[in-house]
């Protein structure tokens, strides 16, 4: 289904160089507005609630990929098994300096954060347009400003929080128009309120539209709930947990689960069924694609050139050259990425989700060579062609599960029953609880295992850098990206604690501290004469 429509908007003036964004939502066809006739009726809120999406889809792959795995210890640097050259290795590699970052102009997620507050603050002050329907509209704008400042808050630490175009508010200057770097604790403290504006805005109405393409309540849910859990295990300076959340957490999810809307679906692979199970039961929200609009990026996990590099050139699992062009790639693809192979050995043969997530190829000797992305990748069109249009899901309902796994790990109860939910389903027929199942342990041994849990459930939906900072080895104790027992095909930790712990957070650019002068580069990253951040 289609649902991205369109709007240009002639904004009344734009932020800073360092936060500024286009004012215009490059879709067609393109309806022309002035500031001061467009925020009269519904249909030009909904026209630009619906830009807002497509801003959050167009973000997607730098929150999923690259912020959500690409430091996570699951994927290959160098040359892949393929001999094609791997993106982003100054990234999976923790090469980051204060000439290396791995992003600039904070990921251009100031662009979007500026696009829901001009919605918020013009709707807002507009009585005379507010309706249940605009009220959801506000509770999905709270909403998805609070999922980019929860992304800065995890990536970076203390950011500046902007929560009105200043322009609106008669800023004419740099000067005014610059801004400081917020202390973790109010960065934090900014995104829980955002949350608490979302639900009272959404109210009673949980309606979810769009086959789970658009934001909604349950979305908010779902964010509170990974929100207060990040608030409950990860100090960061004057950001300390409070009493209250991990309670929080386990209410927000608990909700979810008790939501007879969202369940497991029997089989694992139909979650990715891009033909007959988009917007499925297991799906809480997921950025929509469509074949001739958007399409993902899987295509940089799938081998490039099928008659030069894989067909007739390397083994199946059962020891014979593979002939065909196993997922009906036509060379559509140009495999720049690649999972590493003790990812791949550490599932169980009998787990269905190995053999629905991967394609495996060997050398002639036996050995494994590699590994391919099969997961959710779209479908072949009507004319053959293989199109990489499979949702990308932000929020399933198995993570509802094992997040609650690690709550319950964290109270110091008994996680196995939200582990071999999720891992039955993953068994299917193979399932023997007495043997494939989890039995409470020591609390390390109860973390490690809901990671590799997670490991194995969310390959490729951007989870596994954020669950190796915010999972520990004890209650209070160190961050598994310390812990090598979190780590794949390697004897060391992600990070090393002693010289490395500022890495868990990302430095800033140059270009974007020199635009502006309150700002400051995060701590460790700093140079001769630099002040810290907070």
């Amino acid at each position: 289904m289609k649902y991205i429509k369109s709007i240009k908007i002639l904004c009344v003036g734009c932020l800073s160089a360092l936060l500024c964004t286009s004012c215009d939502l490059d879709l067609t066809p393109i309806d022309y507005y002035g500031s001061g006739n467009f925020w009269n009726t519904e249909a030009q809120v909904e026209s630009y609630m619906t830009g807002i999406h497509v801003d959050l889809r167009n973000n997607q792959w730098n929150m999923q990929y690259l912020m959500g795995e690409a430091r996570g210890g699951t994927s290959k640097v160098g040359t892949s098994s393929l001999n094609t050259s791997i993106n982003y290795d100054q990234i999976k590699v923790q090469r980051f300096d204060s000439n290396n970052t791995g992003f600039s102009s904070w990921a251009g997620f100031y662009g979007n954060i500026f696009d829901c507050n001009l919605l918020i603050q013009e709707v807002e002050k507009n009585e005379a347009l507010r309706s249940d329907n605009i009220n959801y509209m506000l509770g999905q704008a709270y909403g998805i400003r609070a999922y980019y400042y929860f992304h800065l808050y995890r990536t970076f630490g203390g950011v500046p929080l902007i929560d009105r175009v200043k322009v609106l508010d008669g800023a004419v200057t740099a000067e005014e128009l610059y801004t400081a770097r917020s202390t973790p604790k109010q960065t934090m403290d900014f995104i829980k309120a955002d949350l608490a504006k979302s639900l009272e805005f959404f109210g009673s109405n949980s309606t979810i539209k769009g086959d789970k393409g658009y934001w909604s309540k349950a979305a908010t849910q779902m964010l509170a709930g990974e929100v207060y859990l990040w608030s409950a295990k990860v100090p960061l300076a004057d950001q300390t947990p409070a009493a209250s959340d991990l309670s929080a957490a386990e209410g927000f999810f608990k909700a979810l689960e008790s939501d007879t809307r969202f369940k497991l679906l029997d089989s694992f692979a139909e979650v990715f069924n891009t033909a007959t199970k988009k917007g499925n039961q297991e799906t809480i929200f997921a950025i929509r694609r469509v074949e001739g609009e958007s399409t993902g990026n899987a295509g940089e996990f799938v081998y490039a050139d099928p008659n030069g590099n894989f067909i007739n050139q390397v083994n199946g699992r059962d020891g014979n050259l593979i002939k065909k062009d196993t997922l009906l790639l036509k060379g559509n693809g140009w495999q720049r990425n690649e999972y590493k192979e003790g990812l791949w050995k550490a599932f169980n043969a009998q787990d269905s989700r190995r053999d629905h997530t991967f394609l495996d190829f060997y050398y002639k000797d036996g050995r494994l060579q590699g590994t391919i992305l099969k997961k959710n990748l779209g479908f072949v069109n009507s004319a053959g062609l293989r199109i990489f249009c499979g949702d990308d899901p932000v929020y399933r309902y198995a993570e509802v599960l094992l997040y609650l796994a690690e709550i319950e790990n964290m109270k110091g109860g008994d996680p196995a029953k939200y582990i071999n939910l999720v891992r039955k389903r993953a068994y299917a027929s193979n399932w023997d609880e007495s043997v494939n199942g989890y039995k409470n342990s020591d609390f390390l041994t109860n973390e490690l295992t809901i990671l590799n849990e997670r490991d194995k459930e969310f390959v490729n939906e951007g989870k596994r850098w954020f669950d190796v900072c915010r999972m520990k080895d004890a209650p209070n104790g160190k961050a598994l990206v310390f812990n090598a027992a979190a780590n794949y095909d390697a004897s060391t930790s992600i990070l090393d604690y002693a010289t490395e712990a500022h890495k868990v957070l990302w430095p800033i650019d140059k270009a974007t501290l020199n635009a502006d002068p309150m700002l400051k580069q995060t701590p460790g990253y700093q140079e001769a004469g630099q002040e810290i951040a907070w």
